[in-house]
Formats: structure tokens, C-alpha cells, sequence
């Protein structure tokens, strides 16, 4: 598995732990073993020129998803495709922003839009309800196992997302 995580800020971000992050997720849901993502983390400016190209939406956001081979998450008895999964955005000044007003810190945010960001990339959505529910909380099941699987100095206080 190939995960590239790069830091286009001056924000320090814990890259080892979205990796981490990522990878775990990408495991959990039987991304084939040598499927890449590249995870870059961009300031407001960058974010909303993506924004504004790719959704025709104005301003920065907190998480874009660019899928490449359509990967799916690998079922039983079946092997999982090879390819290239994609590429995931991460705004962390707008994750904080989201942070405060959830009341976790940046960190989880971040590692919850990881979450979110790679179920978008293998084909996951939320526009409909069952779609949000059945999305939702697989990304609070794999965001919780990935912070218990964690040693981590205080327990996550990651909230479910009130909405998009």
C-alpha cells in the first residue's frame, strides 16, 4: 500500500498519524494491498480554487476526494482490485474551524475527514438518507477503532457530524 502524505502549509499537521490513519482505513475496508493514495494537505487559497473548479462552489471547504480507478472496498471471497484510489484533500484551517465548533481538537477532525474522504473514494455518499446513514456510521465505526487502536494521551471526544 502506498499512501503519500505531503504538507503544502505552514500548519503543522501530524502526517504519520493521517497515514497511519489511512492505512487502516484502506485495510478495513479491503483496499487491495498495493492500491495508492496521495493525501495533500492545502491552505484556504488552494482549497477554494479546487472548490470552485471541480464543484462549481464558492470558498474553501474542509475535505475534496478525486477518485482515480473507481476502486471498491473488496468483499469476502473475492479479491480486491489493484489500482490507483485516488487523491484526498485536507484544508486544515477550515478542520479547525469545524474542530472548535464540534469541541474535539484539529487533530480528530483531521483524522475524521481522512475517514470520510476515503469512503468518498471508494464510492460512498450521503446525498440520501439510508446513503448518509449507512456512511456515517461506518466512518464513526472506523474512526473510533482507529483512535482505540491508538495510544493516545486523552480519549477522542470525536462527535458524529451534524450534517454537510
Amino acid at each position: 500500500m502506498s499512501i503519500d502524505v505531503l504538507n503544502e502549509t505552514d500548519v503543522e499537521v501530524d502526517l504519520e498519524e493521517l497515514r497511519d490513519c489511512a492505512a487502516y482505513v484502506m485495510t478495513e475496508m479491503r483496499v487491495h494491498p498495493h492500491a495508492d493514495l496521495c493525501v495533500r494537505v492545502v491552505d484556504e487559497p488552494a482549497m477554494e480554487t479546487l472548490h470552485v473548479q471541480w464543484m462549481d462552489l464558492p470558498g474553501p471547504t474542509d475535505v475534496m476526494s478525486f477518485p482515480m480507478d473507481e476502486l471498491r472496498p473488496g468483499r469476502d471471497g473475492e479479491d480486491p482490485e489493484p489500482g490507483i484510489l485516488g487523491d484526498l484533500v485536507l484544508c486544515p484551517s477550515v478542520a479547525a474551524k469545524q474542530a472548535a465548533e464540534a469541541g474535539h481538537s484539529t487533530e480528530e477532525e483531521l483524522l475524521l475527514l481522512t475517514v470520510h474522504g476515503i469512503l468518498h473514494l471508494l464510492g460512498f455518499d450521503h446525498a440520501e438518507p439510508q446513503e448518509r446513514q449507512e456512511m456515517f456510521g461506518l466512518q464513526r465505526t472506523l474512526l473510533l477503532t482507529f483512535l482505540a487502536s491508538q495510544e493516545r494521551r486523552e480519549p477522542a471526544r470525536i462527535q458524529p457530524p451534524s450534517g454537510e
